[in-house]
């Protein structure tokens, strides 16, 4: 998969009419706060239909402007597409429309897998350090890349579990109607159930990748293991949730359930989050995020596009080589504040200044 051009307008300070990207490399540099990240950021804006830093859509406009607007021209194996998004300030209210080959995508799950990507920020390096809601981020996005039902399974259960915590605050007032939480203790494992299970497969996959990329960094030296910690199981779930009626409401919300799950990261059977160094804790997030990229290719016989957002920088030149050395194959953006030596033999070359491609 290849992006032919991006355009973008009002999207945060970009202001780009066509920018061709070239199939191999594409090195965007520029000082800070010029747009270099934005550009990566719209590119997953229609990848995923989300800011990966926004909360709300409303922070992507222009402050300047009452409107957003990104076009990608894509290239897969046996055809081209064009995926717009747009951005609507009404008021208070900001409308998001997102349209395919011109036709609209009115769910969410029919967009995920028309840009296939993978996003790699220096955040990404302390994934293994970070809360255990990064680390089911990463998770979660990659498999909705991969299935749009996993996505859909996702939504009920939020959308479930949002109803039920609501519940929950009122019956600390009117305990009458505690009843009627098993109506939503039944959605909850419903969804959760299947969740649960692709969580588990798609773990067992990137575990089996990550390792055999960890090992080749290390020399061998080293056996990552990534072991998915769900805080219940698909058997326990309906009981655990019915044993914890009086807690829940006691707290006002749902302590148990797939909203909790976790990833541990373990190098020679030892807790990389607890007791690994920094350079270890790097060197798997590396080996969790190029397995992310083999694995798209398993599944889909296509390559995705790799985002690079000031990554090299934060890796040692042992890393770095490894990295870019994997990568040959791969449409990559990367963007940087200054022109390095990154041994590219072909590259396309571009200067981020207030927004535009100089």
């Amino acid at each position: 998969m290849l992006i032919k051009s991006l355009s973008a307008n009002g999207y945060r300070n970009l202001t780009i009419k066509k920018q061709e990207l070239s199939p191999t490399v594409n090195i965007i540099y520029g000082n800070n706060a010029q747009g270099k990240t934005n550009f990566l950021e719209a590119i997953y804006f229609c990848a995923f239909g989300r800011s990966l830093r926004a909360r709300a859509d409303a922070e992507l406009i222009n402050r300047e402007k009452t409107a957003a607007a990104i076009q990608i021209q894509t290239q897969r194996t046996t055809m081209s597409s064009t995926i717009e998004a747009n951005l609507q300030q009404t008021g208070k209210k900001t409308v998001k429309s997102i349209n395919i080959d011109f036709l609209p995508v009115r769910h969410m799950k029919d967009l995920f897998g028309k840009l296939l990507v993978v996003m790699f920020s220096p955040e990404d390096l302390r994934l293994i350090k970070s809360g255990p809601s990064e680390r089911r981020r990463f998770m979660d996005m990659e498999i909705c890349q991969l299935s749009p039902v996993y996505y859909s399974d996702l939504r009920e259960y939020h959308r479930a579990l949002k109803q039920r915590n609501a519940l929950l605050k009122s019956l600390q007032k009117n305990k009458s109607a505690c009843d009627s939480l098993s109506i939503w203790d039944e959605q909850l494992v419903n969804y959760g159930q299947r969740i649960i299970k692709t969580r588990t497969a798609f773990i067992k996959k990137i575990n089996k990748i990550a390792n055999k990329i960890h090992k080749n960094i290390t020399q061998d030296t080293e056996n990552l293991k990534l072991e998915y910690k769900p805080s219940v199981t698909t058997e326990n779930f309906a009981r655990t949730l019915e044993k914890s009626h009086e807690r829940d409401i006691l707290r006002g919300t749902t302590n148990d359930g797939i909203h909790t799950d976790d990833i541990e990261f373990t190098i020679n059977n030892i807790s990389a989050r607890h007791f690994g160094s920094q350079g270890q804790q790097r060197t798997a997030a590396l080996s969790a995020k190029l397995a992310e990229i083999e694995i798209i290719k398993q599944s889909t016989n296509e390559t995705p596009i790799l985002l690079l957002d000031d990554v090299l920088s934060e890796l040692d030149k042992h890393r770095q080589k490894y990295l870019l050395e994997n990568i040959h194959d791969l449409q990559t953006i990367v963007t940087c504040t200054g022109i390095e030596e990154f041994n590219f033999k072909k590259y396309k070359l571009m200067h981020m200044i207030n927004g535009q491609i100089k």
